[in-house]
């Protein structure tokens, strides 16, 4: 293959009893870490709050365990953080994801030759 601009692009979603964890819920999570708020979080990323409340209750249910806990207001208001589980899980599913594309990028140049 002599075309330089093709290449393989790889994601990876974790299932349960149904899709449960990939990289829009990998990146919300993320934002919350960052804002230590789901509200927030979801403005960023211009997503409806139900939507993200059922993104993360479906991840939960599938997964068995937390990903966030609410953390009560003072003079800021209340706001989220990430359960150390949910750390821990999305730690190892940034390790995954990159294992799997450098993978992916091995094998495009080994069988598709570019």
């Amino acid at each position: 293959m002599t075309n330089k601009q093709l290449r393989c692009q790889t994601s990876v979603r974790i299932y349960g009893e149904e899709k449960c964890f990939g990289p829009g819920v990998a990146e919300l999570l993320e934002r919350v870490d960052r804002l230590k708020s789901l509200r927030k979080a979801t403005i960023e990323m211009d997503m409806a709050y139900s939507k993200a409340w059922r993104i993360v209750k479906t991840a939960e249910a599938n997964l068995g365990f937390s990903l966030l806990k609410s953390v009560t207001g003072g003079k800021g208001g209340g706001g989220a953080e990430l359960t150390e589980e949910a750390k821990q899980f999305l730690t190892a599913y940034r390790r995954l994801e990159q294992s799997v594309r450098e993978y992916a990028d091995e094998a495009f140049v080994e069988i598709m030759g570019g």
